[in-house]
């Protein structure tokens, strides 16, 4: 096997094999008849997007996108972690079509702009979210499971006297397999190329990273048109030749009887999803389980150690993105909150002077004293690693790959170690008298306090520059004071003055996309015009918007 994989590589080498491949709650496949299913969809999809037209607008009938190039079609898939989302991925794998993922939160003319700059040639979509593309799609949408996609599919089988036959297209780990949206928290989403390698490459690393093999199964959980799903989970189930079991919606509930039923032993998580188990009622038996590992990123540090001790498994929060770039490995000496150690031609890098950031600085109890100074760009001098662009989209290209550099959008400090803490993204700074302010500490600061569940802060106009403002969750049970959160802000004493919120808003939930990323966006958006009590600062306390 090469350096950089393929997909098509990964998956060929479990042909033929009678143990488990695929799991879920309506049946159980052998990787045998995975790899016949996938080689039916890739016939089937080589069928359909040869004789579908390219897409034009229904208003005006120009193309879409008028110049796509020579490269594979593109089918969008609009469905939910279903066993046909694990079979089509690996028909594109095989048969060199483009999967794109399609996000079900997104609804009518969004979701139509999602599938127009993608280039899809036609959508497969699961029945119940048929309805959230509207009538003005502009190419053919086929029901997962109506008679049109199974006819075809059926078509493309081999009959049972015999296996099915694997006719994979020549590829390369620089050859495209999927589309894959940014999260959008900061404007539209953007459709992330990304390739073979890319994919395959991530799987193989944490397969044997984790030690897993043929006798593991890796349960997918998180949806499947996200990056985290694919690369830290269906991925790494391929490259093991473990057995990969798909939920088709995450449920904190069914997370444990899910690992049990399975005999999971391997799972991804990206952003909040360990709180959520978290929160369901312990049992005495709960480390009761098959699970040895849990591997994502964004997740609370606290939520990590409570998580790998209640449940008596190993939890490892990595940094990652969708466009990949730079990444951190954690290793026994890594600072709690740390995601790992600066790697060869990766800096931090101030936005404005493009100088390299001084080490971040502590007091005696372990808090930043010089945010302002310390937090900034992470950025791979060394060039892209394994982002591969956006698709269609040259500006946005140019925007993170600048005098041959690959600038993440991500905003972070160093100690004088070299080891990494998060910050935000460069779209969360919030500039307060002419002073870049990174939203994550701000929010850590905010968490420490016992009536605090949930905190987002993010920058609203103000005269001149920008106000901070921050919405909290409260805590079970809680009801937090504006006396007594102001008397809590006093107290940190790494809590600048210009870090300090103007405004909190005190809300039930934040807004999140479906991978649990808040939609800073929309809560900016709100400003202290919505329903929720909104408190204001006036001198060293707060009272509620209005009152004097």
């Amino acid at each position: 096997m090469t350096a950089a994989p393929t997909v098509a590589e990964l998956l060929l080498a479990q042909a033929g094999r009678t143990e488990p491949g695929l799991k879920t709650h309506d049946g159980t496949w052998t990787w045998s008849e995975v790899l016949a299913a996938s080689a039916a969809r890739g016939a089937a999809l080589r069928k359909l997007l040869s004789s579908a037209p390219r897409q034009r607008d229904p208003r005006s009938g120009d193309l879409a996108n008028p110049d796509p190039g020579d490269g594979p079609p593109h089918v969008g898939i609009l469905a939910d972690n279903v066993p046909e989302f694990a079979f089509l991925l690996g028909g594109c794998a095989l048969s060199g079509s483009v999967l794109v993922g399609l996000n079900p939160t997104r609804r009518g003319p969004a979701l139509t702009r999602d599938v127009r700059v993608s280039d899809c040639r036609a959508v497969l979509a699961q029945s119940s979210y048929r309805p959230l593309l509207g009538d003005d799609v502009g190419v053919p949408v086929l029901e997962l499971g109506g008679p049109e996609w199974t006819d075809l599919v059926t078509r493309h089988t081999a009959p049972p006297a015999g296996p099915a036959p694997i006719d994979p297209v020549p590829v390369t780990a620089d050859d495209l397999l999927m589309l894959i949206f940014t999260s959008g928290t900061s404007g539209d989403p953007k459709p992330v190329r990304c390739t073979h390698g890319k994919i395959a490459f991530p799987g193989r690393m944490l397969a044997e990273r984790f030690g897993l093999s043929r006798s593991d199964t890796a349960y997918v959980a998180m949806p499947m048109f996200h990056s985290n799903a694919i690369m830290a989970g269906w991925a790494v189930g391929v490259a093991a030749g473990a057995a990969i079991a798909l939920r088709e919606r995450f449920s904190a509930s069914g997370f444990l009887p899910d690992v049990r039923r399975f005999g999971a032993t391997y799972a991804d998580y990206v952003g909040t999803p360990l709180s959520y188990v978290l929160a369901t009622p312990p049992r005495p038996d709960d480390a009761d389980n098959p699970l040895r590992v849990v591997y994502g990123n964004e997740g609370d540090e606290a939520d990590l150690a409570a998580f790998a001790e209640r449940f008596g498994c190993h939890v490892v929060d990595a940094y990652g993105s969708t466009e990949g770039g730079i990444g951190f490995a954690r290793t026994p000496d890594t600072p709690p909150g740390s995601l790992g150690r600066l790697t060869d031609g990766v800096r931090i890098l101030d936005p404005d002077t493009g100088e390299p950031c001084p080490p971040a600085e502590f007091g005696p109890d372990g808090r930043l004293r010089n945010a302002d100074t310390a937090v900034g760009e992470l950025v791979n001098l060394a060039g892209p690693g394994w982002f591969a662009g956006y698709y269609n989209d040259p500006d946005a290209d140019a925007d993170r790959l600048r005098d041959g550099r690959y600038h993440t959008g991500d905003l972070a400090y160093a100690d004088a170690d070299g080891f990494v803490y998060f910050a935000g993204r460069t779209a969360d700074w919030v500039r307060v008298d002419g002073e870049n302010l990174g939203t994550a500490p701000i929010e850590r600061i905010l968490l420490r306090h016992d009536a605090i569940a949930e905190a987002a802060v993010y920058g609203v106009p103000g005269h001149i520059g920008d106000e901070v403002m921050a919405a909290i969750v409260p805590a079970d049970g809680a009801a937090p004071d504006p006396g007594e959160f102001a008397e809590f802000l006093g107290e940190q004493a790494d809590l600048g003055p210009k870090q300090r919120p103007r405004y909190v808003r005190v809300t039930a939930e934040l807004p999140r996309t479906a991978t649990f990323k808040v939609l800073k966006r929309r809560l900016a958006t709100d400003g202290t015009a919505c329903a929720d009590p909104v408190w204001e600062r006036h001198g060293d306390g707060y009272r509620p918007v209005g009152h004097p």
